[in-house]
């Protein structure tokens, strides 16, 4: 029998999200304030990814992002490029939606992108802990196919 040792990358959460279904559709909580990783709350958006491309590379320096996919299913890939990371060089990726309703809460500093996987569109909602701030964006982005990155998308279209 062969066992595989998952490296979480350091400061990661991942939470089981319940869906509540009957007859009229399903209800399903995502972030909570009494969740033992929230920060605070900054906004709140839907992020839709289409087949066949990526969105990411990028990371945030105040902010943590909080997602989980409502709509279809998605890849989320997280790199630890943190220079003072016990997981620095670390990959985490993590097959989320409607198959499997988790949240990933990824704390400031952790390169992550994401990618569509099926034939229909993947809805991201994502909960980070700052609003966004157009004049002067915490969102350092890196090209998702021409990087550093020892990760290769299964997507060839993004930015």
């Amino acid at each position: 029998m062969l066992c595989f040792l998952i490296v979480m990358i350091e400061g990661v959460h991942i939470k089981k999200l319940v869906k509540r279904v009957d007859e009229r559709g399903f209800v399903m909580e995502m972030l909570r304030s009494d969740d033992p990783f929230f920060e605070k709350f900054g906004q709140n958006y839907v992020s839709v990814c289409n087949p066949g491309f990526v969105k990411g590379w990028h990371y945030h320096s105040k902010q943590r992002d909080n997602f989980a996919v409502v709509k279809g299913n998605g890849k989320l890939v997280l790199y630890d490029c943190r220079e003072n990371s016990k997981t620095k060089g670390e990959i985490n990726e993590f097959i989320m939606g409607e198959k499997n309703t988790i949240l990933v809460s990824i704390p400031k500093g952790v390169m992550h992108g994401f990618e569509c996987v099926g034939d229909e569109s993947c809805y991201f909602v994502n909960c980070p802990t700052e609003p966004y701030n157009s004049k002067n964006p915490d969102e350092f982005r890196v090209n998702p196919f021409d990087n550093n990155i020892p990760y290769k998308w299964t997507a060839k279209k993004g930015k």
